[in-house]
């Protein structure tokens, strides 16, 4: 058991969503020898069941009650376009004292609609980690998907300082690096680092005709890898983000009409110059 995990509440905490992210909660959890419950709670029986018969909850329900009861805190790791009506759902069930917090990578339109949430009898509070996959399903949860890896936390003014601490200590009890940001500032930051990425990797993979399939290499692949994303899970993401992916993909048609203008014009050295100024950029990231 880690010093951080051992001052988790053991009352019991509650994943809704138990897919590849919320199993991931639950093995990092399992991982850091947590001692309370961890109940899943999701829209199937049947795959509820053999995630608890893979070791990963303790108990599951496919409705808050009456579990939710033996729980002080939950965490949603539902759709960014189901999360505030899950967190309602949950929030008038749970028990006076019980802290919600989510894993949405959108989190402007999600505070603001949960604002009254702030500061009651139960709270919530908005978290984005920033780890995940192409891959679906608590059958590929991994335990240290989370460790080393940022987490966002985007708490209101209401917040009270108590509910802020417990929310940090159980993103830290997973082993993740925590970063304070505004919702507004969260997004912006999102749709150039994480949202429009996948949409230009999405678009450069339509250009992959079935004529051209069997002369893909590695280079092509590499690009292209997070395209092959959840693409309901994706299309939720950048509409609850579209003003921000606006700005951002205005600002990405730019920089490729600069590339074409050089291309065009037969001016090499400005081609040069983009290459080099992208790949200062990229190495920079090693």
């Amino acid at each position: 058991m880690t010093e951080t995990s051992a001052q988790l509440d053991e009352s019991g905490i509650g994943i809704v969503g138990v897919g590849l992210i919320g199993g991931s909660v639950a093995a990092g959890l399992r991982k850091a020898a947590y001692q309370g419950k961890i109940v899943g709670f999701g829209r199937s029986e049947e795959r509820l069941r053999k995630a608890q018969s893979l070791g990963l909850l303790s108990d599951f329900a496919t409705e808050p009650e009456p579990k939710i009861h033996e729980l002080s805190l939950i965490v949603v790791c539902t759709p960014v376009d189901r999360i505030v009506e899950d967190v309602r759902h949950f929030a008038n069930a749970a028990r006076p004292g019980t802290i919600i917090t989510d894993v949405g990578s959108v989190k402007e339109s999600l505070c603001r609609e949960l604002k009254d949430l702030s500061n009651g009898e139960v709270t919530f509070v908005g978290s984005h980690p920033l780890a995940g996959s192409e891959k679906n399903g608590f059958e590929h949860a991994d335990a240290n998907l989370y460790r080393d890896r940022l987490c966002f936390i985007t708490p209101f003014a209401e917040t009270p300082p108590e509910t802020l601490r417990r929310v940090v200590l159980f993103w830290s009890a997973l082993g993740m690096k925590l970063q304070h940001v505004s919702p507004a500032e969260h997004d912006r930051l999102m749709s150039v680092t994480s949202h429009a990425p996948h949409l230009i990797a999405a678009a450069i993979s339509l250009l992959l005709e079935e004529e051209f399939k069997s002369f893909t290499g590695t280079g092509f692949q590499d690009t292209t890898r997070i395209a092959s994303g959840d693409p309901g899970l994706w299309r939720a993401i950048m509409m609850q983000n579209r003003e921000q992916m606006t700005g951002t993909l205005e600002k990405f048609r730019e920089i490729l009409d600069e590339f074409t203008s050089a291309i065009e014009s037969g001016d090499a050295q400005k081609l040069e110059q983009l290459l080099e100024l992208a790949k200062t950029r990229r190495d920079s990231l090693v």
